[in-house]
């Protein structure tokens, strides 16, 4: 039984940081991409910062979206098998509830920070950003 589960999120200051945590469980492939997306309310889920855990193909790569570039970054911890996404200068348009996705197939020309990429999902996490 694949898991995903997150933590971290909270409410900050414009301004503010916080930081994101996401551990899989229950895969058996090394090679598992892994993203955090974002919904605000009455808009569609944004792929936020994506990257490879472990040594699979393209490992240690990572792609960000461009609101967020030079603000965010995301990490892992091979050994933990968890995602990790620093959110600094945090801003009321960064309020959303983040989610955590996983996958082990991509199909060829696929991104890894579109939502139809990913097979797996966490439960979300919501992060508020008050001026």
């Amino acid at each position: 039984q694949v898991q995903l589960v997150e933590s971290g999120g909270g409410s900050v200051q414009a301004g503010g940081s916080l930081r994101l945590s996401c551990t899989i469980s229950g895969y058996t492939s090394s090679n598992i991409f892994m993203a955090w997306f974002r919904q605000a309310p009455g808009k569609e889920r944004e792929g936020v910062a994506a990257t490879y855990l472990g040594r699979g193909i393209g490992g240690g790569a990572r792609v960000y979206a461009d609101a967020v570039k030079g603000r965010f970054t995301i990490s892992q911890d091979n050994a933990k098998k968890t995602l990790y996404l620093q959110l600094n200068n945090l801003n009321p348009e960064d309020t959303a509830i983040y989610y955590c996705a996983a996958g082990t197939k991509r199909a060829p020309g696929s991104s890894l920070l579109s939502a139809s990429t990913y097979t797996d999902w966490g439960q979300g996490t919501q992060v508020t950003v008050s001026s």
